[in-house]
């Protein structure tokens, strides 16, 4: 059930895209909803279930552990209460910024990510070339008192010149604009963990 402080949030977030074209939220959902979420991804890399990143799509995704360095592991529905309880609140999320923004969003993909110390990912943008789908990203930090000195922030590229980081603290939600803001992920001291997704809109069909 979508309470006031829910229904808040998500305007804020609406009203942002649409102002600067980012967004952040220091406590999206619940600490102990954060808390699963964050015991399930290192329980799915105790288990081998993260694999290698790779850089394109199609037959030409590659691992290239100098552009990207973290493991991942997508998700889907059913495969457990937090993450699916996650997915519930993202997909309020997308109906609240189609309402308010008339983006077409009519679907999210996302994964699990957890960057091992001094991995990185280098300066990119979220939409592939040669499918636009992608429209806004959104990234879930899960790592508890992160210290600005242990690095891993994400540095977004504004249009005007300057850069914004955030740093990777649990509860954050990042909300930007996937073909607007580049942005790369700076390497840690220490193991920094997420969930990290595109809400897609309608691919290309017949009127």
């Amino acid at each position: 059930m979508m309470t006031t402080e829910n229904s808040a949030c998500l305007a804020r977030i609406v009203d942002d895209l649409a102002e600067r074209g980012w967004s952040l939220q220091p406590a999206f959902i619940a600490q102990t909803l954060t808390q699963e979420l964050a015991e399930e991804c290192r329980a799915r890399a105790a288990a081998g279930a993260l694999a290698p990143a790779g850089v394109g799509r199609g037959d030409g995704l590659q691992v290239r552990e100098g552009v990207r360095g973290d493991r991942i592991q997508w998700l889907e529905p059913g495969q457990s209460p937090a993450s699916d309880q996650y997915l519930q609140c993202l997909d309020a999320l997308r109906q609240a910024l189609n309402q308010g923004l008339y983006l077409g969003l009519e679907d999210f993909e996302g994964h699990f990510a957890l960057y091992p110390p001094g991995a990185f990912y280098q300066k990119h943008v979220d939409r592939f070339r040669d499918d636009d789908r992608r429209t806004v990203s959104v990234v879930f930090y899960l790592n508890p008192d992160w210290q600005a000195e242990q690095g891993g922030a994400l540095r977004l590229y504004l249009e005007d010149g300057r850069t914004q980081d955030v740093l990777p603290q649990a509860g954050t939600l990042a909300v930007f604009l996937s073909a607007d803001l580049p942005h790369e992920v700076l390497p840690a001291s220490r193991e920094r963990l997420s969930l990290t997704g595109w809400f897609r809109r309608r691919g290309e069909q017949p009127l």
